[in-house]
């Protein structure tokens, strides 16, 4: 998956001779924009996100990205999805139809909308388990939450168990972020895109979008009707089902904020406040979020038996939810793949560096300056990350010393 941000004034996409012209905005007269050109058959873009203030969208231009399966996402000021142009979605009747008997069968979407929470509580205690690396004072165990999920027998009681969910999470996440951030849990205003007052918020809801458009993608890919949900109630104005593909993906966004934290690369001037004191990002920060989210969404994972993105496990768990639907498959599970990831970061990796003796080190065929590098990055507080061979002498090392 791959995505280009165009923001700013003067935006500009269109055909000539052929190939898509697309012309990125400038924020003054003197600042010159990046200008694309992709040939036919040759487009390496999945998305093209808009996050500008003017410009302008020729039908060729409309014509040439749909038939190219480019995926069109406008952005409001405040991070909020305005509109997504999508390419053609599959004609399948039939997955449709299956969608609204589900919906109106109780029991089936009883069942459904618990698979969507199972997989955010699972994916929730993940991403606590891996911020708990680094920051052993936070705590990730849902054990009675899930029994109390599995007892529900109503979209009423399940929301109740997810909201108490999301509250302790949030509260566990908060323990992450430094205390600049000002960031404190996400409460009902924070869930609104216009309501976000700080800038782990910002980010978060701006995440958001960019992953709602996603799911928009992976559900018109396999037919389903997007605002028809299982978890969340049908409103002429939301994609419900997307909100309900959002609940097992949501880790994305969170490591992709927390990412960017850490590396300490969001700075002031990346966000800016409005006259109604709300905060939105620059244009600055929409590139670095929305790099990151890609980046994120790129990541390996083991599913069936192959090496996948994220972004294709996406599009994979909509097709499986549209062959359940329709009787191919007995069952859907959002659980799987697990995520698991080991920080290179954590307090017990950084004190085993730390007290690597350089003697011990060049006798590994490794230079002192590595050594040295590599203890510079242990004491300080931003994330860093080993190559394999590294963490293997590593390992290899504290064995010898343990057995000595």
């Amino acid at each position: 998956m791959k995505m280009l941000l165009l923001n700013g004034h003067g935006i500009n996409m269109r055909v000539d001779g052929a190939k898509l012209h697309i012309k990125d905005g400038r924020f003054s007269t003197t600042e010159v924009p990046k200008e694309y050109v992709f040939s036919p058959k040759r487009m390496d873009i999945d998305s093209i996100v808009v996050y500008g203030r003017s410009g302008s969208l020729s039908l060729e231009a409309i014509r040439w990205l749909i038939k190219h399966n480019v995926q069109i996402t406008l952005l409001d000021w405040n991070g909020k999805l305005l509109t997504t142009i999508l390419p053609s979605e599959s004609t399948n009747v039939k997955t449709k139809f299956a969608q609204y008997h589900a919906y109106e069968d109780k029991d089936t979407r009883v069942k459904l909308a618990k698979k969507f929470i199972e997989a955010k509580f699972s994916k929730s205690e993940a991403i606590l388990d891996y911020l708990k690396q680094r920051y052993p004072e936070i705590e990730s165990d849902f054990t009675v939450d899930k029994a109390k999920l599995e007892k529900a027998k109503s979209i009423r009681e399940i929301l109740g168990v997810e909201g108490g969910v999301a509250w302790k999470y949030w509260n566990e996440y908060a323990k992450a972020i430094p205390e600049e951030y000002d960031f404190r849990a996400r409460t009902d205003n924070y869930r609104r895109a216009n309501g976000a007052g700080d800038k782990v918020n910002v980010m978060l809801n701006y995440g958001y979008a960019l992953l709602e458009s996603e799911c928009l993608r992976a559900i018109n890919s396999v037919g389903l009707d997007a605002h028809v949900g299982f978890l969340h109630e049908m409103n002429p104005s939301k994609n419900s089902l997307a909100y309900d593909f959002q609940e097992p993906f949501r880790f994305i966004v969170d490591i992709a904020v927390m990412n960017l934290i850490e590396k300490g690369v969001m700075d002031s001037k990346d966000f800016i406040r409005t006259e109604s004191f709300s905060l939105r990002l620059r244009p600055t920060g929409a590139r670095k979020l929305t790099e990151e989210f890609n980046s994120v969404m790129n990541g390996k994972v083991e599913y069936r038996k192959k090496n996948s993105s994220w972004g294709s496990v996406l599009l994979v768990k909509a097709r499986e939810l549209s062959h359940q639907l329709v009787g191919k498959r007995k069952t859907v599970d959002f659980v799987k793949p697990v995520y698991i990831a080991e920080r290179d970061d954590s307090d017990l990796l950084r004190k085993k560096i730390i007290d690597m003796p350089y003697v011990e080190w060049t006798k590994m065929g490794f230079s002192k300056g590595t050594l040295h590098y590599m203890k510079q990055n242990a004491m300080g507080d931003k994330p860093f990350t080993l190559n394999t061979h590294v963490k293997e002498r590593l390992d290899k090392w504290e064995k010898l010393v343990s057995n000595a």
